[in-house]
């Protein structure tokens, strides 16, 4: 398969196996899914999940959020590792939300991105989840499956994001970033895969894995 045969076959595959995607991490509006995203920067969204609860049964807004003491929400949210930058990132773009967006999350890229503790995989997943906007939030997950399917060479997760850009429709962006997580989750997972048990593996072949330490985590 040439590269487009390769991008239309696996938009194809994912369409059929994954018709409805939800988000993974459970949220009721766009400040606990930026809560939630922020917390999701090396832990599990399961962890997340379980984690939240106890934090937005205390504050589930910015206004009751900037309240809380630094050392009550770094309590709550530990075991979702961090937490001393996490707990501070969180009140202080509560502090920001209610000070300069009257306690709104933005619709806006850069005003995301200007937020404490909050990187551009955190922005574009807000911006596309939230609000819609076509986004292609990519971590280390979807960076590695990308180069497995031979889809793009890039060295980090900022050039495989724009790879991404440039091989799907637009249209297909936001849905797609989470049907990608889910499969590798099912059916591509980093360690134990096997190629011929993989819906997309098998058929577009398999480019060889880069080494753990040629990939770094990105900033969320």
């Amino acid at each position: 398969m040439n590269k487009s045969e390769k991008v239309d076959f696996v938009v194809r595959t994912l369409e059929e196996l994954y018709p409805e995607v939800p988000v993974p991490l459970d949220h009721k509006d766009p400040y606990t899914l930026l809560i939630a995203v922020l917390l999701s920067a090396q832990c599990t969204d399961e962890r997340v999940n379980k984690v939240t609860p106890g934090l937005f049964a205390v504050a589930d807004n910015p206004y009751d959020m900037a309240n809380v003491p630094i050392e009550e929400i770094k309590r709550i949210i530990r075991p979702c590792g961090l937490s001393p930058m996490k707990s501070k990132g969180i009140s202080g773009l509560s502090k920001i939300l209610v000070e300069q967006y009257g306690a709104k999350v933005p619709n806006d890229m850069s005003a995301l991105e200007s937020l404490p503790a909050v990187g551009h995989k955190t922005a574009s997943v807000v911006i596309s989840q939230a609000f819609g906007v076509p986004a292609f939030p990519v971590d280390t997950h979807i960076h590695r499956l990308i180069y497995r399917w031979g889809l793009s060479n890039g060295k980090n997760v900022q050039q495989t994001e724009k790879d991404c850009k440039r091989l799907f429709d637009e249209e297909l962006w936001n849905k797609l970033h989470l049907q990608i997580i889910f499969f590798g989750r099912e059916y591509c997972p980093a360690r134990g895969h096997e190629p011929n048990h993989c819906p997309i593996c098998t058929h577009i072949g398999r480019a060889p894995m880069f080494k753990n330490h040629d990939l770094k985590p990105p900033k969320k």
